[in-house]
């Protein structure tokens, strides 16, 4: 729900936005301060005023009950990176995000982290209001974010941006679902003139990974009573390769199989490596963001504001090798021995090459079967084989048409858009009721595609090339909001807002093309079916949800020191019940210099739509016999159909509704001369947390149903129960061929605790003015319950508990001299394990920042600076040479290493 802080008409929301713009976090009891020399200067005359937590117009971030942190636009763009998300963690160190080079949908809209916890567990404000979700649900999400549907921040342009509001606090009694980690609120230029304009371009020390960004940010009045600003971006970033050649590969070449030359053509990409890892490329990414408000008289302000943009993002996959053993090709190059009358697989498990018989086994000749692979250097060793096949026209094999392998080359076009509208101001109620009505509507829209791959089944007549479908997710919200002023004798009156709000969420699916599904016609012979790498989606499917929810919030200063603030909001989903949540917290000032703080909470997320209803399934090849795997709703048939199997185990009947989490926190402050230091504990404990288990064996629910019959197939099973009219057979559709899948439900529990510590001090120094900046941030999370229906195994454990650092920080120091500005920025990143790569223990790493500006004119700013300074990378995987990546690609800081940017800055 938005923040509902309501200016009384145009000139008090100017006077309030002046204080906004200029104001920084001198106070770091909940910031990392600006480094604007001209923030500074504006600084010394205003009290940094949030908008994030409360409801109260004129709350500092000094005064408030629960940790802030301020970040100014001009400190947003101190940074090598043009990404959002990518500032953010080099700002707030308890934000995580990393480069996914090989992920499938999450290669195009990141998962972000707060606190350790799922992107899902954070809530995403613009100018407080929610922002709807990406329509990527992380199916790979390096096991903390795995199953996740969070916000696509990466659509947000950086020189859109005032300044951003982290709340570090549990907030779902004040926001609704999701705000448990804590809020980002992303706050949008509003100055009603001027011109700005920046170019930027930069690349690594390796010299790849060139990037550049173009953007631009206008101001325009309304007349005397309104101001539009806008703001444009263009921005394209060249991936990169950070891998080795692979073990089997090498053993290609040593055999003379194989030359570097061939490398190119496996993966249309480069010639260094046949499998690259390394950042994706993103091409043809334009943002443009709109903010507007338009007084209608002394009582209303009409506002408006949206976006819309679009990227490209493209990586890669996995090697498919044509001739070496145990090397992800299966269904494709070769299989294990399969009886072809009988289609079952030789119990020695000996693979062979696959050869299809274009017209059919058993009718006209027969081809070539039971090659072995392996030999010598453990590739394939019978040169005569290829002149066998290709002997006769009716037998066919994939080391005919394409004898080198393939890289699949995957990705996605993405598009967002938003458009939110409303009316504030005041009422002539006694002191004068504040009110914001608002509407707004926002998509995220994920065409994916996927290249230089087959539909092995389609034998010659695959095409290379497949569009496996889309996904989007769309959300709209209706707010009405109000906040009253009543005095009961307190230090201030107390601050009473209550409000409502309407959401409705659709999640859809939209079928790829009719190859990238299909079960061609060598799919009975072990030949895989659908888009190797990544399968189309069958069919279109849409699904929605909504909820209604109501909330009160006061707010007071009791004294002079005491200040106490109480929420409590009541939400009905459609799909999954009410909750009612609440929040009480209080700040005490024991001196002017000295203050005590601290909250009790509690919170939830609600699974989306897309998580309750994401239908996808995809046919495998397993020990030679075909078998669909997928992920179905719980809720429908065929998972109802699971979850009555796994309740007659006697452990109970598998759900999916809300995840419930209680939030504390306890935290102090003080200044002292010209420093300034904060520090807050925070402990949160969730339960339910929603997650992917363990895949059911369909054929062994559908024989449960039928009361323990041994049906042979799931096709006999579902005939039979819909002839005893057990189920019916039109909810099955499509699910002949489906022999395991797994559902979103309810599973584990986790308990995160941590410290932040945030400081500042001001200097002057050589004739100018310095000032000394640390963030740090430990965060630890312990999974109390792996669950017992849905539950989730060791490697997705040990990721939740290992696989971030806990300890992050940053110092940074920035002078300003005439016209010179510097920053140098140390980013510390403690120890991790990647146990899902074999490697843990991995050392703690310093990375070193360096930034200076020099103001050629008024106008003119020019900019050079340096990421990663001493080229630092993560340590190299012991077993690099099984999938040719060189680094996790769980780094906390990335494997780019060092980074180089030139910037040129117009205003006026």
């Amino acid at each position: 729900m938005d923040q509902g802080n309501f200016p009384k008409g145009k000139k008090l929301n100017r006077i309030t936005s002046a204080i906004i713009a200029s104001s920084l976090p001198f106070f770091a009891a909940m910031s990392a301060p600006t480094f604007a020399q001209e923030a500074e200067e504006k600084a010394e005359d205003f009290e940094n005023i949030i908008v994030t937590g409360t409801r109260m117009s004129n709350r500092s971030a000094a005064d408030s009950p629960v940790p802030v942190d301020v970040i100014t636009g001009e400190e947003f763009r101190q940074n090598s990176s043009s990404d959002v998300q990518d500032m953010l963690r080099t700002n707030v160190p308890s934000f995580d995000v990393n480069t996914q080079p090989i992920s499938d949908a999450a290669t195009i809209v990141r998962p972000a982290n707060m606190r350790g916890l799922s992107p899902d567990n954070v809530l995403v404000l613009v100018n407080g209001k929610r922002r709807h979700r990406g329509s990527i649900i992380s199916f790979l999400g390096g096991g903390i974010s795995d199953g996740a549907q969070g916000v696509d921040i990466s659509a947000i342009p950086s020189l859109a941006l005032k300044q951003v509001e982290v709340l570090r606090d549990g907030a779902s009694s004040q926001y609704g679902s999701d705000a448990i980690a804590g809020v980002l609120n992303f706050l949008l230029r509003d100055n009603d003139e001027g011109f700005e304009f920046r170019a930027n371009y930069g690349s690594t020390y390796e010299g790849d990974g060139d990037n550049y960004t173009i953007s631009a940010n206008a101001g325009f009045s309304l007349g005397a009573d309104g101001f539009v600003n806008i703001t444009g971006e263009i921005r394209d970033v060249e991936g990169t390769v950070r891998s080795v050649v692979r073990n089997d590969v090498q053993g290609m070449v040593d055999a003379g199989y194989l030359t570097q030359s061939d490398f190119s053509t496996i993966n249309n990409y480069t010639n260094e490596v046949p499998q690259y890892w390394g950042q994706p490329d993103v091409e043809d990414d334009y943002k443009l963001f709109i903010n507007s408000a338009y007084e209608l008289n002394d009582k209303a302000e009409l506002y408006l504001f949206g976006n819309y943009g679009k990227r490209t993002v493209t990586g890669g996959f996995f090697y498919r090798n044509p001739v070496t053993e145990g090397s992800q090709r299966g269904g494709v190059y070769a299989g294990p021995l399969v009886d072809p009358l009988t289609g079952l697989a030789d119990p020695d498990g000996v693979h062979s090459v696959l050869v299809g018989d274009l017209d059919g086994v058993g009718v006209g000749g027969s081809c070539i079967d039971g090659i072995p692979i392996g030999g010598e250097g453990n590739v394939f060793p019978d040169p005569t084989f290829l002149a066998q096949v290709q002997a006769d026209d009716n037998c066919f094999s994939f080391i005919e048409t394409i004898p080198t392998g393939f890289v699949p080359r995957f990705g996605g076009d993405n598009e967002d858009m938003a458009f939110t509208v409303g009316v504030r101001g005041d009422l002539d109620v006694g002191n004068g009721l504040g009110y914001d009505f608002s509407a707004q509507r926002g998509s995220n829209r994920t065409d994916f595609f996927i290249k230089n791959t087959i539909n092995a089944s389609l034998g010659p007549a695959t095409p290379r090339d497949f569009v496996p479908g889309g996904q989007e997710q769309t959300e709209t919200l209706v707010n009405l909001n109000f906040v009253y002023g009543v005095d009961v004798g307190l230090a201030s009156d107390l601050n009473v807002a209550f409000g409502a709000e309407y959401r409705k969420e659709e999640f859809d699916l939209f079928a790829g093309d009719e190859a990238s599904y299909a079960l061609g016609p060598l799919a009975s012979q072990g030949f895989s079916s659908s888009s190797n790498g990544f399968g189309g989606f069958p069919r279109d499917t849409s699904s929605s949800q909504d909820s209604n929810a109501v909330y009160i919030d006061l707010e007071a200063d009791v004294t002079e020191q005491l200040t106490l603030q109480a929420a409590l909001r009541r939400e009905d989903f459609s799909e999954f019940g009410d909750t009612t949540d609440f929040k009480l917290a209080g700040i005490f000032h024991v001196t002017d210099d000295f203050r005590l703080r601290g909250a009790y909470s509690t919170g939830f997320h609600a699974p989306t739509a897309g998580q309750a209803s994401i239908t996808n399934v995809t046919t495998q090849n397993v020990n030679g016999v075909l078998i669909d795997q997928g992920t179905l709703p719980l809720s429908s048939a065929a998972g109802q159909l699971a979850a009555d199997f796994i309740e007659s185990q006697g452990n109970g009947r598998p759900d999916l509704g809300p995840e419930e989490a209680v939030n504390f926190s306890f935290g102090a402050s003080i200044d002292v001369a010209d420093m300034s230091w904060t520090i807050d504990f925070y402990n949160i404990e969730m339960e339910n947390r929603v997650a992917l288990g363990a895949n059911v064996n369909f054929l062994d629910a559908l024989n449960f149903a039928g009361g323990g019959t041994d049906y042979a197939t799931v096709s006999e099973a579902l005939t039979e129960l819909d002839a005893s009219g057990i189920i019916d057979r039109s909810d099955f559709i499509g699910l002949d061929d489906l022999s395991q899948f797994r559902f979103f439900s309810n599973s584990f529990d986790t308990t995160t605790r941590g410290i932040d510590i945030v400081g500042n001090y001001s200097f002057d120094l050589w004739e100018g003015n310095s000032r000394i900046t640390l963030a740090a941030n430990y965060n630890e999370t312990e999974v109390d319950d792996v669950g017992t229906l849905n539950p989730i195994g060791e490697g997705r454990v040990a990721a939740i508990e290992d696989l971030l650092p806990n300890l992050r920080g940053n110092i940074s120091w920035t002078h300003t001299q005439g016209a010179l500005r510097t920053l140098v920025r140390a980013n510390y990143y403690g120890g991790w394990d990647d146990t899902g790569n074999g490697v843990d223990g991995i050392d703690a790493a310093i990375l070193i920042d360096v930034e200076a500006k020099y103001s050629y004119s008024e106008n003119l700013d020019l900019v050079i600076g340096v990421n990663n300074l001493f080229d630092e990378y993560p340590e190299e995987n012991p077993s690099a040479g099984s999938l040719g990546q060189l680094y996790s690609e769980a780094s906390p800081f990335g494997f780019n290493g060092g980074m180089w940017y030139v910037q040129a800055r117009y205003t006026y």
